[in-house]
C-alpha cells in the first residue's frame, strides 16, 4: 500500500526553492531508474503525484523509465532528460555529474544520497539441493551461476565487488589477495550460465528456471519470495551492503523548472513512510544505522557486513576491478565459458 504523502512536504520545498511556490508546477516529472526498484515506484510515485497536485491545484505526472544503472546513466547523459534518477552506482551518479547535468551537492543529506541499502546475497533452488552455503561453492564443478553483465549491470559490479572483498578480507580458503581473488572469479565466471543485462532480468532468468543459484540483491529474492516463488535465501559469511544512490538532476529541473517538485520528491522518499513501503518491497532503510521495520529475524546481519568504502572508494574499485585490464577483464578472458 503507497503511503500517504506528508502534506505541508512539498509546499515548503516549493517555497524555499521559488522564493514562495509563485507560479504552476511543472506539469511532468520524469525519473530514470535502475530495473530493481520497479514495483515499489509503481506504488510510491503514483502516490507522490496525486497528492502533489492535490497540494498545488495542478495536476502532476510522472513518466518513469527502468533498465540496467549503467545503461540508464548513458541515456542521461545522452539526451534522456530526467529530473530524478535513482541508479545501482554511485559511479553511475558521477557520469552523469561529469556531464555537466549534477551540479549540486547530490551526497550532502543525512543519508549521503542513498535511497535504499540492501545485501549482496545468493538465491537458491528450494531446500537448496547444491548445498550453497558461499562464495567458493559458486566454483564447485556442475553448480550453474547466474549474475548479469558487469559491462551493462550495476547489480554485477555489486556482486563481483563483494565476492572480491570476501577473498581478500580472508574469509574464504583462498589466498587473500587478489590473486586469490582473481582465480576464485574465474573459477565462477566458468560457471556463470548467462549473463543477462540487468540484475531484474537475471532474477526473472532465475526465476524461469534457469541456474542452481543466482548473485543478487536481497531485495530481489524478498520480492520473490513474497510473489510465490520457488526460491530460498543463502546469506554468506562475508558480503557487500548495497548502497543505491537518488539525484536531482540539476541541469533538466532548472530548464524546465522542476526543481521544487524533483526535490520534494526525492525528500519525500526519504522520509518514514515512502522508507516503510520500500522495506516492504524488500530493501533496507537509507540510513543503514536504522533497523529495518519488522522483525528482525527477516533481516539477518552477516558475520562480516564491509561496504565499498572498505575496498577503497568506488574510484578505486572501479580502477582494480572494473577498468580495461582490470580483475574483472583478466578473470572473463580466463573463464570463455562467461557469455554475456
Amino acid at each position: 500500500m503507497a503511503p500517504p504523502i506528508p502534506r505541508a512536504l512539498p509546499l515548503l520545498l516549493a517555497a524555499a526553492c521559488t522564493g514562495g511556490g509563485s507560479g504552476p508546477p511543472p506539469a511532468t516529472l520524469a525519473v530514470a531508474a535502475y530495473t530493481t526498484p520497479r514495483e515499489a515506484f509503481a506504488a510510491l510515485l503514483p502516490a507522490f503525484a496525486t497528492a502533489w497536485g492535490e497540494d498545488h491545484g495542478a495536476p502532476l505526472s510522472i513518466d518513469s523509465s527502468f533498465q540496467a544503472s549503467g545503461a540508464q546513466a548513458r541515456a542521461v547523459v545522452g539526451g534522456l532528460e530526467a529530473d530524478v534518477v535513482a541508479l545501482s552506482l554511485e559511479p553511475d551518479i558521477r557520469k552523469i555529474a561529469e556531464a555537466g547535468l549534477i551540479t549540486g551537492p547530490w551526497q550532502a543529506g543525512p543519508t549521503q544520497g542513498r535511497l535504499t541499502t540492501s545485501l549482496v546475497v545468493l538465491a537458491v533452488r528450494p531446500g537448496n539441493p547444491k548445498g550453497i552455503r558461499g562464495w567458493e561453492d559458486l566454483a564447485r564443478p556442475g553448480v550453474e551461476v547466474l549474475t548479469p553483465n558487469p559491462r551493462t549491470s550495476g547489480g554485477a559490479m555489486w556482486n563481483i565487488a563483494a565476492l572480491v572483498g570476501a577473498v581478500e578480507r580472508g574469509r574464504t580458503t583462498r589466498p587473500a589477495d587478489e590473486a586469490g581473488a582473481q582465480a576464485l572469479l574465474t573459477e565462477v565466471l566458468a560457471n556463470v550460465r548467462v549473463m543477462d543485462k540487468g540484475a531484474r532480468e537475471s532474477m526473472l532468468s532465475f526465476e524461469g528456471g534457469v541456474g542452481d543459484v543466482a548473485i543478487t540483491y536481497e531485495n530481489e529474492v524478498k520480492a520473490a519470495i513474497q510473489a510465490g516463488e520457488p526460491v530460498e535465501m543463502v546469506l554468506p559469511e562475508s558480503t557487500l551492503r548495497i548502497d543505491a544512490p537518488i539525484a536531482v538532476v540539476d541541469g533538466v529541473v532548472d530548464r524546465k523548472g522542476s526543481r521544487p517538485a524533483a526535490e520534494a520528491l526525492v525528500a519525500w522518499l526519504l522520509a518514514d513512510e515512502a522508507q516503510r513501503v520500500l522495506g516492504e518491497h524488500g530493501f533496507r532503510p537509507a540510513d543503514p544505522a536504522r533497523a529495518p521495520a519488522g522483525d528482525a529475524a527477516a533481516w539477518p546481519v552477516p558475520a562480516d557486513l564491509f561496504t565499498i568504502e572498505d575496498l577503497g572508494g568506488w574510484p578505486a574499485v572501479q580502477a582494480r576491478l572494473f577498468a580495461e585490464g582490470g580483475l574483472v577483464s583478466r578473470a572473463m578472458a580466463a573463464a570463455p565459458a562467461a557469455k554475456p
